[in-house]
């Protein structure tokens, strides 16, 4: 009998990649095909927003699309567009900056390339997403957390990041604004970020997928023209402009002149070994950026709505609260600490039809946290938070 040997794979995919209690429990709910109030929706073309379809399709079909055009920078119109777009922010960013990548999880990729030796160290928020522990594996990166900290809103625990950096942190990464709590880095963090990452030859990492969807009035700051450190900057159109099937994003570099040009030179080796990006799409660019005002009335419309809707059923006496939150499209629930939080979602799922994130998907420290979309169509979260309340005697 002849025995096959096992293949071999790298350590760095060796995965749990069975599902979680959580995700069973909805695959069976789905199955079933029970009612379900999924308060979890961030596709935004599922969540009923209106598109100019034919300006976006005809986008598309551009005749220089026929034509192959390779720049690792990506093809200049799109990058102008790209600096078009900081510019009415009043962000002063070179096309020469700017690479075009297929997504941000991409242009992550080819910063920490630019930066890490396996095992190097960054640092990052938490709470925040889970795809970067996936991100970091794949590219052998370590990441390292620091908190943020909750007193009446988010703010950087910078004592507990000046101790988590070591010889081998090559930089900080922040999310701006932070997914899930909605919180901006303020001006005066910036300023703090910049000294300690000048001072210690560490590089600025700032995702701003979220940076356009601020509840306040005046427009946030973006890191994309910042000088004091070496910085990348992240952003695209799958939340920009709500197209995330189209496939564009953009990378960033800027800070101290010597350190950005060593930047942009290892980044076009990069970008050009790849040149990902296809032709049709980077010509649209410029086109689908157009699209980005009437798809931003429409979520912030939303969003704003969501909040109101939330604040009157989580008035006094009601036992949950949700936590401050300043752009995004997310809100932070507090529940009281009775079980885990997997446990509660579990709860609600099977009880009161309603899918809600408990708070360790994100990297919650503690339980006692749920969160939400504020995509999520006002009929359904309003019915889904009804139901939330009442099965758990949150009112």
């Amino acid at each position: 009998m002849i025995v096959s040997e096992q293949f071999k794979f790298a350590k760095r995919t060796k995965w749990n990649l069975a599902p979680n209690r959580l995700s069973e429990a909805l695959a069976a709910h789905r199955a079933a095909g029970k009612p379900l109030f999924d308060l979890t929706l961030s596709n935004p073309t599922e969540c009923g927003f209106e598109y100019d379809g034919f300006a976006i399709l005809s986008a598309l079909s551009n005749p220089a699309a026929l034509s192959y055009e390779p720049n690792p920078r990506g093809l200049q119109s799109a990058r102008l567009a790209v600096a078009g777009y900081y510019a009415d922010r009043k962000e002063d960013v070179s096309v020469e900056d700017i690479f075009l990548t297929t997504s941000t999880s991409e242009a992550y990729s080819y910063v920490f390339r630019t930066l890490c030796d396996p095992g190097d160290e960054l640092l990052i928020p938490s709470p925040s997403y889970p795809l970067f522990d996936f991100l970091a594996d794949i590219q052998d990166v370590t990441l390292v957390r620091y908190p943020l900290l909750y007193d009446h809103g988010w703010q950087i625990d910078f004592h507990w990041l000046e101790q988590a950096i070591t010889p081998r942190t090559r930089g900080v990464i922040v999310v701006h604004p932070n997914n899930p709590t909605g919180h901006y880095t303020k001006r005066r963090e910036i300023a703090m970020l910049n000294a300690i990452c000048s001072a210690r030859g560490l590089a600025i990492i700032a995702d701003e997928v979220f940076l356009d969807f601020s509840l306040e009035e005046n427009t946030q700051p973006s890191f994309a023209a910042n000088r004091d450190a070496l910085t990348f900057t992240l952003s695209g159109l799958s939340k920009i402009c709500g197209l995330p099937q189209m496939k564009a994003a953009w990378l960033v570099a800027s800070g101290p002149p010597h350190g950005k040009a060593e930047a942009l030179a290892r980044l076009e080796v990069i970008a050009d070994t790849y040149l990902s990006v296809n032709g049709p799409v980077q010509l649209a660019i410029p086109k689908f950026l157009e699209q980005r005002h009437a798809f931003k009335q429409q979520v912030m419309s939303r969003v704003r709505g969501n909040l109101a809707a939330l604040d009157r059923q989580l008035a006094p006496p009601a036992s949950c609260s949700r936590l401050a939150v300043e752009g995004g499209w997310c809100a932070v629930l507090r529940v009281p600490r009775t079980r885990s939080d997997e446990n509660l979602a579990i709860d609600l799922l099977t009880t009161a039809e309603v899918s809600v994130h408990p708070g360790h998907f994100y990297e919650f420290t503690s339980d006692g946290y749920l969160i939400v979309s504020l995509l999520t169509p006002e009929p359904v979260l309003d019915e889904g938070m009804k139901r939330l309340m009442a099965a758990h005697q949150l009112g």
